[in-house]
């Protein structure tokens, strides 16, 4: 055949310029070892001939260079032997004996174009280029054919498949004569013209029930038979055509999303492919080959939403192979299409989630998909999201079922909130895939904080791996518990499970040879966090006897489970349990009981000066819980361990600028709730030099509103307990060193300060408490206070007392000068006072004016505070009518009246009634007169009476014969006769 076209080229012309071309590059091409130059088919072929006779002969003896030698010449060959067909003219090409010889050395010509164009070959140097020959170059073509000034070959090109025509050019034979198309299943006809089957048949039912005799269309020929043979080898040269034609289209595609000159010619191409990638399964085969679908992957990028939402249904055609999924996963295409999945726009949204759904049915691109950041995030809240988009929505619920199949997406979902594979597996998979899940449990729980709600399934699971032999089964569900059970919502799920009695029992009776403690503190977690949820104890069942969470044989166990050796973990999770249990009233008095028998608040008391602040914290809340009903016991405890209270005062001490932290008001709230008239812990505290100066100078910086000192939540019990601490030492001033301690540092002072409510020390609780420091402090105003000594009398020389001598010089101590100072007798007390020496409220600026303002107070205990403060002002031992004079200026009628209109509580109105008492008693007539003309008195009087407790009915009824409303029993009556 090759000779048959050599001798029809032979007969044509050919143009001198084109042959003397050819010939200067053959001459270039050609190898050292190749004597002669071929110009001719038959010398291209022959020497073809000797270079494959030369490898067949010698393949095991030849060198890497000689092989590269040969495999050059024999490149040169292929090429000049293409040449010579190229340049054979149409008109020798109107005979199908020539067609086909023609079309098979175009497609040789273009398999090499492709290899050129892909760079598939690269490692064959000196290949003669696509853009020498006299063929138009294509990649001027396609830059050329979207530009109105651009020509090539006397012609403009308007799409893709013109380009393909016209380098693929398509013979008049494989068109049928009919239908003017190519013909898919080519028949002869008895005429010896080839037409398409479904065509010439068509063509025969025009005769049928005719009388008119069939002829060939063309030849317009009777036909005698309607025999139809098919032309085998027409049709072979057609699917061969067809499929050179549709590679030919494929790679000029290619090239043009290579240039991307325009996105006209993107679109163009894009949809180009999309007709040839449905024709056949071998045309994605060769776009894969030729880097269609890595070009594809670049072009999510483009700003162009068209171009985006072409590329991803194009390759969502070609990745439904194995070799699409593999090509795109070595890609970035899976990172821009999550991006895609936000997309505003519905369509390209829908082709991103449809194309991810066909990667993900490969288990190789599963953890790829999961891994990309954002990817199970989105996909997850689309799937919840179902109403926004149901279509996506079902998509990306078939996406995340896909992944489940990959272990490590299943905690990527949970890690966006998407829980439920994760306990399915857990529930239903095998003894390895549930020790998987749970690892993903344990790390998630203790990373993120993650609170997740578990079903009974699911805590059944894991509570059954707690009874497990297999340590580490056992140590990852424990691990797992405990994150879990500090989610509230799930205790109640967790205690219907049954964990309970679990974990008392590995609590209590469990042992375990070389099992570290630290499973028990596990399961003491466990139960601290199910009990502190706030479920009901007392129904609670912890074995299989009966005994609930509050029995006595519970709580002994607990209580005797504390020790100092013991892990930190341990205790405090005991502790916390414990802590929830002393909430309510009947456990607290078992825990008390089981305290106070076993002696167990020595160890209690130790652990407050644990280096564990949680511990540390812990243990003073529960002495703190139990005090109001072993106060004194924990605190002869205190004094008597060894380095108490002194640890527990240095816990109360801040470091300079320090914030007041949770352990530093736990310490100074317990000295404030311990019965204040414990005369040793009082005594120790007042020993211990730096605490009282400690919370003196705590105060102060409370009342300064210090933004360190405020601004944190636990300032405001912090303070509370300061003042308290203060308070509690007020009760006791009749031990002398405690005396001494509140007058250097002037508590009388102090407290007035607090009665104010400033910016540290705005809490009812703070002014109740400076109330009540300030009542204890005036009670003893009336020992301390000594009458002034008589003028021109000389000292007696006698001994003082160390208590004398420290009054005299305190009220010496500003006198720098040595003349005489004149002396100020205080009217109710009737002798020298001063706020430091001797507490006077009236001597302390401000003390008398406080307390009243705090009579209008809302919180009833307050003003109960107030009044017991003001009451001993009108004590009988004091100068009663000049303590009313002082009252009444400062209006005090007013507001003790009006303690009567705003409360109703008998402590109160007896505490009023008195006051009220002394007023019409030893007041003056304008005095009276306020008192009797409030309208609401009356009537306070009458309710009290009927109502009042036995103190409130007697001081009511007192008034009543004041104001003449009741008889007076005690007056003597003289019987007159008539």
């Amino acid at each position: 055949m090759l000779l048959l076209v050599s001798a029809d080229v032979s007969k044509q012309n050919f143009n001198e310029s084109g042959i003397v071309t050819m010939e200067r590059q053959t001459a270039q091409r050609a190898p050292s070892n190749v004597t002669q130059i071929p110009e001719s088919p038959p010398d291209c072929v022959k020497l073809a001939k000797d270079l494959t006779a030369r490898c067949r002969a010698r393949a095991l003896q030849l060198t890497d260079d000689e092989i590269l030698s040969i495999t050059q010449d024999l490149d040169n060959v292929i090429h000049n032997l293409c040449d010579c067909i190229g340049r054979i003219t149409t008109s020798a090409l109107s005979n199908n004996a020539y067609t086909d010889v023609a079309v098979k050395a175009l497609s040789v010509r273009g398999f090499l174009e492709d290899d050129m164009l892909t760079n598939g070959v690269n490692n064959m140097p000196n290949r003669r280029s696509f853009y020498e020959s006299n063929m138009p170059r294509l990649v001027e073509f396609l830059q050329g054919m979207f530009h109105e000034s651009d020509e090539f070959g006397r012609q403009m090109f308007s799409s893709l498949p013109e380009v393909s025509e016209y380098i693929e050019p398509l013979y008049d034979a494989l068109l049928c004569p009919l239908t003017n198309e190519v013909m898919t299943d080519p028949v002869l006809t008895e005429s010896g013209v080839t037409y398409e089957r479904r065509a010439i048949k068509e063509h025969f039912k025009k005769f049928a029930g005719s009388s008119e005799t069939v002829s060939c269309p063309v030849t317009k020929m009777p036909l005698l038979s309607k025999t139809l043979m098919s032309n085998v080898s027409l049709k072979n040269v057609i699917e061969e055509w067809t499929m050179r034609n549709e590679a030919m289209r494929i790679r000029i595609a290619r090239t043009a999303l290579s240039l991307s000159s325009t996105e006209s010619m993107v679109l163009e191409a894009i949809h180009e492919l999309k007709l040839l990638v449905n024709l056949r399964r071998k045309n994605r085969e060769q776009m894969h080959k030729i880097g269609v679908t890595r070009f594809l992957a670049r072009s999510l990028d483009s700003h162009n939403v068209q171009i985006r939402h072409s590329a991803l249904e194009l390759l969502c055609l070609l990745v439904e192979d194995e070799e699409g999924k593999d090509i795109i996963g070595k890609t970035k295409a899976i990172a821009r299409t999550i991006k895609l999945l936000s997309s505003n726009g519905t369509d390209e949204r829908h082709a991103a989630i449809s194309f991810l759904l066909e990667l993900s049915k490969s288990q190789l691109l599963l953890e790829d998909i999961g891994s990309t950041p954002g990817s199970i995030l989105i996909l997850t809240t689309m799937k919840i999201n179902d109403s926004d988009d149901p279509v996506a929505a079902q998509k990306a619920g078939e996406i995340l079922t896909n992944l489940e199949k990959c272990s490590k997406n299943i905690k990527y979902m949970a890690e966006s909130g998407y829980l439920e594979p994760l306990q399915i597996h857990l529930v239903e998979g095998s003894e390895e895939v549930q020790m998987e899940m749970v690892s993903y449990l344990g790390e998630l729980v203790l990373e993120q904080e993650l609170t997740i709600d578990i079903n009974g399934s699911t805590s059944g699971v894991l509570i059954k791996m707690v009874h497990s032999c297999n340590t580490v089964a056992r140590k990852a569900a424990l691990d797992v518990l405990v994150q879990l059970s500090s989610h509230r919502p799930n205790s109640k799920t967790l205690v219907e499970a049954g964990v309970v009695p679990v974990m008392v029992e590995e609590l209590f009776i469990r042992k375990v040879d070389e099992e570290p403690l630290s499973y028990k503190a596990m399961a003491a977690a466990v139960l601290a966090n199910v009990v502190d949820s706030g479920i009901d104890p007392d129904t609670t069942v912890v074995n299989k006897e009966g005994h609930v969470l509050t029995s006595k044989y519970s709580i002994y166990n607990f209580v005797h489970m504390i020790k100092c050796f013991m892990p930190d973990v341990l205790n405090l999770s005991i502790i916390r349990v414990l802590l929830a249990l002393a909430a309510h009233a009947k456990p607290l008095a078992a825990v008390v009981s089981v305290v106070r028998e076993n002696h167990r608040g020595h160890s209690i008391v130790e652990l407050m000066s644990s280096r564990t602040d949680a511990l540390g914290v812990a243990a003073t809340r529960l002495l703190i819980a139990l005090s109001p009903h072993m106060g004194h016991t924990i605190a002869e405890r205190l004094c008597k361990t060894q380095g108490q209270p002194r640890r527990l005062v240095r816990s109360i001490i801040r470091a300079g600028r320090a914030a007041v932290t949770e352990r530093h008001a736990a310490a100074v709230t317990l000295l404030s709730r311990l019965p204040y008239r414990n005369v040793s812990l009082n005594v120790a505290l007042v020993q211990e030099g730096a605490v009282v100066p400690a919370i003196v100078r705590g105060i102060e910086d409370m009342r300064s509103g210090a933004a360190w000192t405020n601004n944190c939540r636990h300032a405001a019990p912090y303070m509370e307990g300061l003042v308290g601490t203060l308070v509690r030492l007020t009760a006791t001033l009749y031990n002398p060193d405690v005396l001494k301690t509140a007058m250097e540092h002037d508590f009388a002072s102090v407290l007035t300060g607090l009665l104010a409510g400033s910016a540290g020390s705005s809490s009812g609780e703070v002014q109740r408490l400076a109330a009540v420091g300030l009542e204890n402090l005036s009670y003893q105003s009336i020992k301390l206070s000594r009458p002034p000594p008589p003028e021109n009398e000389p000292p007696r020389p006698k001994k003082m007392t160390i208590l004398k001598r420290l009054k005299d010089a305190r009220v010496h101590s500003h006198n720098s000068s040595k003349s005489p100072r004149p002396v100020n007798v205080c009217p109710v007390h009737r002798g020298v006072c001063s706020p430091a020496t001797t507490f006077c409220l009236l001597e302390a600026g401000g003390a008398v004016e406080g307390l009243l303002a705090c009579l209008e107070n809302d919180d009833a205990r307050v003003v109960d505070a107030t009044l017991g403060a003001l009451c001993t002002l009108v004590d009988d031992r004091v100068d009663v009518e000049k303590a009313v004079v002082a009252l009444a200026e400062r209006g005090a009628a007013r507001r003790v009246l009006a303690v009567l209109r705003q409360h109703r509580e008998n402590t109160l109105w007896h505490r009023c009634f008195s006051v009220v008492e002394k007023l019409l008693v030893h007041g003056d007539d304008g005095c009276v007169r306020e008192v009797t003309g409030d309208r609401m008195l009356p009537t306070a009087l009458v309710s009290a009476f009927h109502r009042g407790d036995a103190n409130t009915k007697q001081a009511a009824e007192s008034i009543l014969r004041r104001l003449h409303k009741m008889p007076d029993y005690s007056a003597t009556y003289v019987s007159v006769e008539f």
